[in-house]
Order: structure tokens, then C-alpha cells, then sequence
């Protein structure tokens, strides 16, 4: 989990948005909501991913935060210890070309390694605005499908906005909840403008 004082979210109690900010006070406002009688299913995404995230509201408030420092504390699995350079996070995979690929690497400066990992570099320069737009549609799409799936015109919103057409969007999704249909619409501004910038 990242850290709970970086990972900004937006907490849901059914249609109605109960906190957004950085984890740690979102955290705290949902188990204030649930100590108060919060009684449907209350919802936690980031802000950029929309992927659901889950807290152990068990306890006291100090309890709750404790659970998240120590979920951001903890360490990503260890890498598989084997070939390449494991210090420098070098892990050595198969890779699979054929011969006029091998005969091209191998004649390029500083060996096969050295070149393939100038390519990927290179396009992931090229690509990071096309993989910001694409990250940032499938946020809204993941978002549509947990809180408005079941809401009138979902499915022509969920159309409208793949065909980026959004007058038609904002007009399918105006009798949506409130707090719905302002989230949906700032995450597809962004995943909007993302697209115009790739």
C-alpha cells in the first residue's frame, strides 16, 4: 500500500461522498461515518486509479491509522534471487527475437542488454502520455461500473465517453447523484484532457 500521507482518495457511503484528501483523513472520516451509524457500503478509491481500497476500520481511530503505516510500511515482496545483477534491480528474464533481430543487436554498441534497455526507455518517453490517457480511462471506467452501474443511462455515459463525446456524456449523466456525477465528470475531464496531450 503507499503511503497513507501520499495516496489521495475519495471515500463513498453509497451515492454520497463522505471525505476526499490524503488517505489518513479519509480514513478517519469513514470510521467517524461508521462509528456514527453509517449503514450501506461505504467506499474507498484512489483518486487516480479508482481501484478500491481496503481499511481494517476495527478499533479506535489511532488503531486504524497505526494498521495503515504499518500496510505502507511494509515491503514489496522480495524479487526472485537468480541471474543479473539483483543489487543494481537487474533481473534477468528470457527474451524471444528472431535471427534478423539478434544479427541487428548484435551489432549495435554495448551488447543486446544495453540496447533493449535504451529502447524500452526510449518508448516509454514516447508513451507516457498515451499510457497516462489510457490509465486515466480506465479510472473513470472502473469508477462508472463500482458507483453508477446501476444508474439510469450508465451504459450510453459509459459510450459517450469512449467516443469522447462530451456534451452527450455531462447530459446522460446530469440525473445521476450529485456526488457521483461531479466525480465521474472531474475524472473524465482528466482523462479528456490527458488523451488531447498524448
Amino acid at each position: 500500500m503507499a503511503s497513507s500521507e501520499s495516496t489521495h482518495c475519495v471515500a463513498f457511503h453509497g451515492h454520497q461522498q463522505i471525505a476526499s484528501g490524503v488517505l489518513a483523513s479519509v480514513a478517519l472520516a469513514v470510521k467517524k461515518a461508521l462509528d456514527d451509524g453509517a449503514s450501506g457500503p461505504v467506499l474507498i478509491f484512489d483518486d487516480h486509479s479508482s481501484r478500491p481500497i481496503e481499511i481494517d476500520f476495527r478499533g479506535t481511530p489511532d488503531e486504524v491509522l497505526a494498521r495503515l503505516q504499518v500496510a505502507a510500511a511494509e515491503p514489496a515482496e522480495p524479487a526472485s534471487r537468480g541471474p543479473g545483477r539483483p543489487k543494481l534491480g537487474v533481473v534477468a528474464r528470457e527474451v524471444t527475437l528472431l535471427p534478423r533481430h539478434w544479427e541487428w543487436l548484435s551489432h549495435q554498441p554495448g551488447g543486446a542488454s544495453a540496447v533493449l534497455r535504451k529502447l524500452v526507455d526510449e518508448a516509454r518517453r514516447k508513451g507516457s502520455g498515451l499510457e497516462r490517457a489510457r490509465l486515466a480511462g480506465e479510472a473513470v471506467d472502473r469508477f462508472m461500473l463500482s458507483m453508477a452501474g446501476d444508474l439510469p443511462g450508465y451504459e450510453e455515459a459509459s459510450r459517450a465517453f469512449w467516443r469522447k463525446e462530451q456534451a452527450c456524456f455531462s447530459q446522460l449523466t446530469d440525473a445521476w447523484p450529485a456526488d457521483v456525477r461531479e466525480h465521474v465528470r472531474r475524472l473524465a475531464a482528466t482523462a479528456w484532457h490527458n488523451d488531447a496531450t498524448a
